[in-house]
């Protein structure tokens, strides 16, 4: 790196800011590097095994939370923050009350975020490099191991509210985070303060109580880790709370007042695409793997595949009230040649027979 009086970082710190926000940042922010007690939070969540199938989580050692050991040279972090909420699409209770619909995590309806974030920040250090010369650095999009949350509240960008998500007094949560590890020596900002207060709406909104304490997450309930992250079999006793949700959820973020002040999305890649924000089921489930490659490519719901998706759609048929579109869509995927998915369809199949039977009729 070239050497930089220190009577200029200041200058360079305003200019990368302005720079990211016309690249579509809303907000900027640098941290250290120490990582403080989130290194022992983190401990704590994976002996309590609460990371579940996520293994990553736990195979990089300390690197998580020292940038130093991931990126040799690293000195500050440089958090960016860009909003995503789709103003446009279906109002999110409102299909979540439709049980003939399939609810998205709002976060998926339009591009890969990932792509996205990522392209903005190699522009950004394209354009510090072109003021300051040989830089190092490396960008992160949930693509490595980094505490992105906890070094994102150390950048000033918001608090990690009690559902664990960040929240931003300006902005709510609806936002991603991306990161710029870089040896750039830049002023660090102040760590944001925490305005939950004795709020506790997010953790009686999870359907299957996965937020077991303020701030603790046990992600093997978790309606986003069961739909996306799971491989196998959805676990039969958290199936019913899963309701229509078929990627992600969003409930602890609906019900958090904080949500009032979030911004729609200015970027034209989160923008609804597919009509994904009120999807009906049915339609979905007859999509052939041709179709879901198709439509999906581009978008962060590729990453689980047809066979999942299909899994999570299956289980969202199961546990609406059984219509004869519904009946038919399961019915179409009885002999399917996905084990996975055949078992998903007779778990479905069968809970709409006990209700008939209860019913009075068969």
């Amino acid at each position: 790196m070239t050497e930089i009086p220190e009577s200029q970082l200041h200058a360079l710190k305003r200019e990368i800011i302005g720079a990211g926000r016309a690249l579509g940042f809303r907000t900027l922010g640098v941290a250290g590097i120490e990582p403080g007690e989130d290194a022992q939070h983190l401990e704590r969540w994976l002996a309590r095994n609460h990371h579940g199938e996520m293994g990553y989580m736990a195979r990089h050692g300390t690197k998580r939370t020292r940038p130093d050991e991931l990126v040799p040279g690293t000195v500050r972090v440089l958090s960016a923050r860009m909003d995503y909420w789709p103003g446009e699409s279906r109002a999110a209770r409102e299909v979540l009350a439709d049980p003939a619909l399939g609810y998205v995590s709002r976060y998926a309806l339009g591009r890969d975020y990932h792509k996205v974030l990522r392209r903005a920040l190699a522009k950004l250090a394209e354009h510090v490099a072109a003021i300051t010369g040989p830089v190092g650095y490396r960008v992160f999009v949930d693509s490595g191991p980094v505490l992105e949350r906890a070094f994102a509240r150390n950048a000033g960008l918001g608090w990690i509210g009690k559902h664990t998500n960040l929240i931003a007094r300006d902005a709510g949560s609806w936002f991603f985070i991306g990161e710029m590890l870089t040896d750039l020596p830049l002023p660090v900002d102040e760590p944001a303060s925490a305005h939950c207060g004795s709020c506790t709406a997010c953790i009686p909104a999870c359907p299957t109580g996965a937020i077991v304490a303020p701030w603790q997450l046990d992600a093997r309930r978790c309606i986003s880790y069961l739909t996306i992250e799971l491989h196998g079999p959805l676990p039969e006793a958290l199936r019913e709370g899963i309701g229509n949700r078929i990627y992600g959820c969003d409930d602890c973020q609906l019900v958090c007042p904080w949500n009032k002040f979030a911004r729609a999305a200015a970027h034209p890649d989160f923008k609804v695409r597919h009509g994904l924000d009120a999807p009906r089921l049915a339609e979905l489930f007859a999509w052939t793997e041709e179709t879901f490659a198709g439509r999906m490519q581009g978008s962060a719901i590729w990453r689980i595949g047809h066979e999942r998706w299909l899994r999570n759609i299956a289980v969202a048929l199961g546990n609406g009230p059984g219509s004869p579109e519904a009946l038919r869509a399961l019915e179409s995927r009885r002999n399917d040649p996905s084990s996975l998915v055949r078992e998903h369809v007779a778990w479905a199949l069968a809970r709409h027979r006990l209700r008939g039977e209860a019913a009075g009729y068969r």
